[in-house]
C-alpha cells in the first residue's frame, strides 16, 4: 500500500477510535462559508467533522471493529466525531439542517452500536446534558420536599392537638 495511504488511514483509525460516536452526514450542496461555519459550531460543541475518502473511513472502522456501514458511505460524505456528547455534535447538525435545508445524516456509531438517521436525529432533539441534570435533580429534590412536607404537617398536627389539650384543662 502507498505510503501516504498508511498514514490517512491510520490518522482516520487513530480519530476513530479516540471517538465514543461517528456521525455520518451527506454535504452534498453545502458551500465553503457554510461548511467552515458547521465545523465551527461542531467544534464549540467538542466535535469535529472531517472529509475523507468513503473506502478509506470503511477500512478505518473495520480495524477498528466497528460495525460496517459502508452501504452508508457513498456520495459527499463528512464524518463527525468528537471526545464527549453526542447529542451536543446532534443538535448542531439539527441546527444546520433546518436552517440550510442541505445536510442530511446517513447513519451513525455510537459505543459500537449501529445507528440510523432518525435516532441520530432524536439525540440532538434531546434538551442538553445539563438541563437533562437539572430535571434529574429537580425530581429527587421534589420528592424530597414533598416528604419533608407531610412530615412536617404531621408534627405541626401533634403540637397543635397537644396545645389544645393543655388549653382545654
Amino acid at each position: 500500500m502507498n505510503a501516504d495511504k498508511t498514514v490517512i488511514l491510520e490518522a482516520l483509525q487513530e480519530k476513530v477510535n479516540a471517538s465514543p460516536f461517528l456521525i455520518v452526514i451527506d454535504y452534498t450542496g453545502i458551500t465553503v462559508p457554510e461548511f467552515t461555519d458547521l465545523r465551527a459550531k461542531l467544534a464549540a460543541a467538542g466535535a469535529s467533522c472531517v472529509v475523507a475518502k468513503n473506502s478509506y473511513m470503511g477500512k478505518a472502522l473495520a480495524a477498528a471493529g466497528l460495525p460496517d456501514i459502508s452501504a452508508h458511505l457513498k456520495g459527499q460524505t463528512a464524518y463527525v466525531m468528537g471526545e464527549s456528547d453526542v447529542c451536543s455534535a446532534a443538535k448542531v447538525i439539527n441546527t444546520f439542517a433546518k436552517a440550510s435545508k442541505k445536510a442530511a445524516y446517513k447513519a451513525g456509531i455510537m459505543d459500537g452500536a449501529e445507528l440510523d438517521a432518525a435516532k441520530i436525529q432524536a439525540l440532538g432533539d434531546l434538551p442538553s446534558r445539563d438541563v437533562l441534570l437539572a430535571t434529574l435533580l429537580g425530581t429527587i429534590n421534589g420528592a424530597g420536599s414533598a416528604l419533608a412536607r407531610v412530615i412536617q404537617a404531621y408534627v405541626d398536627k401533634e403540637n397543635g392537638g397537644a396545645e389544645e389539650t393543655s388549653a382545654a384543662e
